[in-house]
């Protein structure tokens, strides 16, 4: 069994990450609560976005659009990997590494794979299997919509310009603080649907609907990358409150068990005084 004064130290040392952890929780859970109404207030106006343009596509000429959606064999794919730039946040970026491999490795296996890494921690890993193309960790210093645009229009240059054939999106889409889902979401080109042909639409357009599709899309490119790195900014939050919690919980355990052994070892040393000086007291009388 330990000793004692080894116990001790054990036992502070715990209780200090304990209260380290429990800190980090709180911090979390103050960022998460934040993080999740901005993502919770911008859905419905991004699955609008998408459903009009879903809507208004299947009826365009070709010309209105094509930039953004013309399908080109698949030899160059660029995949957005968004991660955090910190740690301690349990499977939060292991997540996003392991879609990264398993997509380049199964979807994309013939193909010259790069990344596009948005956060510092996928990048430190995956630069060492893939070329990076570019490297942004500013982004969550300010995550605004005018710097998501600009990202934006760089990816969508990337793709007019054909460096790329397709570019891709993986993130942790946000659903509660202990539940994140990776997604992998084609960004470009563009995939074109088509509505039923009962579906009647009825929208007056002004000015003619050719250009209004024209701003519609790259806005609503902008929007899809700026939901991905919301929704990925609160599976953040979510992940490390989760894992900070339980790393308390684990901390809190471990004392209490620390604390259970010093008890006994203690007990068990003032035992043995006792014998001692009762055994001596005897040799002394006898």
């Amino acid at each position: 069994m330990a000793n004692l004064k080894e116990l001790r130290s054990r036992i502070t040392s715990v209780s200090s990450t304990m209260q380290i952890t429990s800190a980090m929780k709180m911090v979390s859970a103050a960022k998460l609560s934040r993080a999740q109404d901005a993502i919770t207030q911008m859905r419905p106006y991004s699955e609008k976005l998408t459903q009009l343009l879903q809507d208004l596509s299947a009826t365009l000429d070709d010309d209105a659009s094509s930039k953004y959606a013309e399908e080109r064999e698949v030899k160059n794919v660029l995949m957005v990997a968004i991660s955090s730039n910190k740690g301690l946040a349990g499977a939060f970026n292991t997540n996003i590494v392991k879609a990264v491999k398993y997509k380049a490795g199964s979807d994309y296996d013939a193909k010259k794979v790069d990344l596009y890494t948005l956060g510092k921690k996928a990048n430190d890993v995956l630069k060492k299997d893939y070329g990076v193309f570019k490297n942004n960790n500013e982004i969550y210093d300010d995550l605004s919509y005018e710097n998501v645009s600009a990202i934006a229009e760089e990816l969508m240059q990337l793709f007019l310009d054909e460096k790329y054939d397709k570019i891709v999106l993986v993130y942790n889409q946000f659903k509660n603080a202990a539940t994140q889902i990776v997604q992998h979401e084609q960004f470009l080109p563009i995939e074109q649907f088509e509505t039923e042909e009962e579906k009647q639409l009825d929208y007056i357009f002004e000015p003619s609907k050719d250009e209004i599709v024209k701003e519609l899309i790259p806005k609503s490119l902008k929007m899809q990358l700026f939901k991905a790195l919301r929704d990925s900014f609160a599976s953040e939050h979510g992940a490390r409150m989760t894992a900070m919690h339980k790393a308390t919980d684990n901390a809190k355990e471990l004392r209490d068990d620390l604390k259970l052994s010093y008890n006994k070892a203690r007990q068990a040393s003032i035992t043995n005084e006792i014998l001692e000086i009762v055994g001596g007291a005897e040799a002394l009388n006898g």
